[in-house]
């Protein structure tokens, strides 16, 4: 019998990669001889993500749009129609049966490639507003994967599948006590811990708010794990030389250890972003990213807020009040608490493994 050939496509960021690897381990899980082909944009982190977690990746000569500087488009349609060579080039080797799209822009000329060839197509769509992108391609997927009720306004009803969004299995399955977390970054345990993460690639106001209430914060006794993103990552270093009681990471792989170690979560709002803060069980802090697309991002942190499991501070209000928001909440153990019962009732911990059964459910059915 054949081995099963399936191309993951998508990246750029974490919110894109980590649901990707943990739909790809899944589907191991059922069917151990799947075999596995990631596609990615060359230069974004899936290139590293992916070959770390044991798969292989091609990556596309592709770049986005660029809304904030219009003239680095120039090149753009050139990119485009490069990439859809390179990807007729994949097919043509590799000969996948099917084709799973994460998002990111290096996930469209894949799966429309697929779709020109009549190669069964799904789409995991996390946010409440889907993207364009996925918009057309869900046209002609054969099923469309979804967090959020009322996503047939965007996608045809007959193929939206409810299954919530995929968390990593390192941390829906992790049991790390507190002090293992606290104590992996080489912090006190007996003191309040906070991570503060803006997602893989950082988040400024994030950021910029925490380097300047360092001083701040460890006066109330209050630790500090703190993923900066690259971008931000030297600033970060130099902030936290030689003081005690920070642990800064420009990315933190094992992330199960610092959700373990946090008493609060300080982040922006992607919807992946929120789905692993429920699985933690972990109150949080949310900070809208305010670009995000008809600004999902804030529809996705209310969300939590109107269930009292997290609090949201605006992104131009973040210097003037996110320590002082992080200092009262970190002092009302009654509503840190009740806070960490409603997000974990919210968590959805078996999304990667209703997606991988009914692809599989799928393509049998298609063989047939």
């Amino acid at each position: 019998m054949n081995r099963r050939k399936i191309i993951i496509a998508g990246g750029g960021t974490g919110g894109h990669i980590f649901p990707a690897i943990a739909i790809a381990q899944a589907i191991k899980k059922i069917t151990p001889d799947t075999d596995f082909l990631f596609i990615g944009a060359k230069g974004k982190m899936e290139m590293e993500k992916v070959p770390q977690a044991g798969f292989r990746i091609e990556g596309l000569d592709i770049a986005g749009f660029n809304r904030s500087a219009l003239y680095k488009n120039f090149g753009l349609p050139i990119k485009i129609i490069k990439s859809f060579i390179q990807v007729r080039r994949i097919f043509k080797t590799y000969q996948p049966d099917a084709v799973i799209g994460v998002g990111g822009y290096s996930s469209f000329p894949v799966l429309r490639w697929a779709q020109r060839k009549g190669i069964p197509t799904f789409i995991h769509e996390s946010n409440s507003i889907a993207g364009r992108a996925n918009i057309m391609l869900g046209k002609k997927a054969t099923e469309v994967f979804v967090a959020t009720e009322g996503m047939e306004k965007y996608f045809p009803a007959e193929v939206v599948r409810h299954t919530g969004n995929p968390v990593r299995d390192a941390i829906a399955g992790a049991n790390i006590g507190r002090e293992e977390g606290v104590v992996k970054f080489g912090l006190d345990p007996f003191k309040k811990t906070i991570f503060c993460v803006g997602g893989s690639l950082g988040a400024r106001s994030i950021n910029e708010s925490i380097d300047a209430g360092l001083t701040q914060l460890l006066q109330q006794d209050i630790q500090v794990i703190w993923q900066t993103g690259k971008p931000y990552a030297e600033k970060g270093r130099n902030a936290a030389k030689g003081i005690r009681g920070i642990s800064v990471h420009e990315f933190i792989t094992e992330m199960q250890f610092a959700y373990a170690a946090a008493d609060l979560v300080i982040s922006r709002a992607g919807a992946m972003a929120i789905s692993e803060i429920c699985v933690a069980g972990k109150p949080a802090v949310f900070v809208p990213f305010p670009h995000a697309a008809e600004d999902h991002q804030t529809i996705n942190a209310l969300t939590l807020e109107k269930k009292h499991a997290a609090v949201i501070v605006p992104d131009n209000q973040t210097k003037a009040t996110l320590v002082p928001v992080i200092i009262a909440l970190l002092k009302d153990s009654t509503r840190l608490e009740t806070m960490k019962n409603n997000a974990a009732a919210l968590a959805v911990r078996d999304a990667d493994e209703k997606i991988a059964t009914l692809i599989i459910k799928k393509l049998d059915e298609l063989k047939k």
